[in-house]
């Protein structure tokens, strides 16, 4: 495999053809990578694969006109033929007065060690025994009576970034995970439920037999489910599914959203729209974070923020583009592909614990519902309506007594975060994180 130097030089080469064949400017992207993936069930193999690929994308600008085009060939030929499309397509595209490379002065300058790759490729068999071992210690539970199987993965990818205002950097990361998901009971009372690890490193890996316990124990947990009667009362965020609410607010602070002005909260820079004991933290530097990058798509180095403090919001996730519709500055949230254009997401995004323990915080609902699985996606960045398909456990006299399914929780954000209480305990698990929550005043939709 050649060196990132050899893949730096390769793109350098490319975008000096497109400022030769009449590109104004350019950047190209160059990623690579491989991956392994096994699935098992009920002890037999069903999936052992290993891909590997690479791809290329070249951007241009001739004057505020802009194409994108990709390749996975990197041959003289279709590098040339690459250069002509894609200059040609640009030439006829109409201006995008926002469109446009970083400035020099704001390109990072460096790129910090953030431990995103592991070195070590585990053996096929490594995977296939971290499957089987998940898999097996979920079905040994007693009550465990099917299983819908069990997975582990690994995967590496190198990214190369040059562009014509100086811009040239490459980072590695790499990627392992294990899962398993089982059913409990038997006919039309069977329940399923499923557990996971997905970390940089295989050192971080949760152990494959404690996978599989959990996942039985949850799905045990959740048989003979009740319906209950349709009321209004505090609902407590599993921490499974509490991130799904900063995921939320993510979508509606998009650079994007706000300057098309398509979000509840395009107003609200300055304002609080959290409870006042709510801080949530995007931090692109978290030593092997699921989301870390030393680096955004730009070429601008990124910074670690609190988005929301004490419940005041403090900025949008901004690319070039939407930080020059709304006349601001990139926040360094740009993240792109090959095929298309940069557009803002965030990094590690988490919401910062609270100081009430999980026990507390149920122990503080005399009547209400801990929810551990949503179902779709039922929430408006428009206007915040919010109405989602739920199931967990009955809250009565501040204890989980009994499962419940088959419920909707609706509501509207804009209420819903600044009735957050956060309990104290926050894990990085998923990339984007938060602690279990409590929230008041949701209608939750019965029989």
């Amino acid at each position: 495999m050649a060196s990132s130097d050899d893949k730096l030089d390769f793109l350098s080469d490319l975008i000096a053809k497109a400022r030769n064949a009449g590109a104004d400017a350019a950047d190209a992207l160059f990623v690579e990578g491989a991956s392994i993936s096994h699935a098992r069930r009920l002890g037999k193999l069903e999936k052992l694969e290993r891909s590997e690929g690479q791809d290329l994308g070249l951007r241009v600008l001739v004057g505020q006109q802009q194409a994108i085009v990709s390749s996975s060939d990197r041959s003289a030929k279709a590098v040339t033929e690459l250069v002509a499309r894609a200059v040609a397509m640009a030439k006829v595209a109409p201006p995008d007065p926002f469109a446009g490379l970083a400035d020099p002065a704001d390109i990072a300058r460096t790129i910090p060690d953030l431990d995103l790759y592991d070195p070590v490729e585990p053996a096929t068999e490594t995977l296939v025994e971290r499957a089987r071992a998940a898999e097996e210690a979920a079905m040994a539970v007693k009550g465990i009576t099917n299983s819908e199987g069990a997975e582990a993965g690994w995967g590496s990818s190198r990214v190369h970034l040059v562009a014509s205002n100086g811009f040239a950097a490459s980072y590695a990361r790499s990627s392992h995970s294990i899962s398993a998901s089982v059913i409990a009971g038997e006919g039309t009372g069977m329940e399923r439920d499923y557990e996971y690890s997905s970390v940089l490193h295989g050192s971080d890996l949760d152990d494959p037999v404690a996978i599989g316990i959990r996942a039985a124990e949850r799905a045990l947990k959740r048989l003979s489910p009740r319906k209950i009667e349709t009321c209004k009362v505090p609902i407590v965020y599993d921490t499974r599914v509490s991130a799904g609410l900063v995921r939320h607010i993510a979508s509606a602070i998009n650079g994007a959203a706000i300057a098309r002005g398509t979000s509840f909260l395009k107003d609200k820079m300055g304002a609080r729209i959290c409870a006042e004991g709510i801080t949530i933290v995007d931090d692109p530097f978290r030593r092997r974070g699921l989301g870390s990058k030393p680096v955004d798509g730009e070429g601008i180095a990124p910074t670690r923020r609190k988005i929301v403090d004490a419940g005041v919001l403090t900025t949008w996730f901004l690319d070039l583009r939407s930080a020059r519709q709304l006349k601001l500055k990139s926040t360094g949230h740009a993240s792109r592909g090959t095929t298309s254009p940069p557009s803002p997401s965030p990094t590690n995004l988490y919401m910062e614990p609270g100081r009430i323990t999980r026990d507390a915080l149920i122990k503080s609902v005399g009547r209400g519902l801990y929810v551990t699985e949503f179902i779709g996606m039922g929430a408006s960045v428009i206007t915040g309506d919010y109405s989602r398909g739920a199931s967990g456990f009955w809250i009565e006299n501040g204890e989980l007594t009994y499962p419940v399914s088959e419920v909707t929780v609706a509501g509207n954000l804009k209420d819903m975060f600044l009735n957050l209480t956060a309990a104290d305990d926050l894990v990085f698990k998923y990339g984007t994180d938060a602690p279990t929550l409590r929230v008041d005043g949701l209608t939750v939709a019965g029989r």
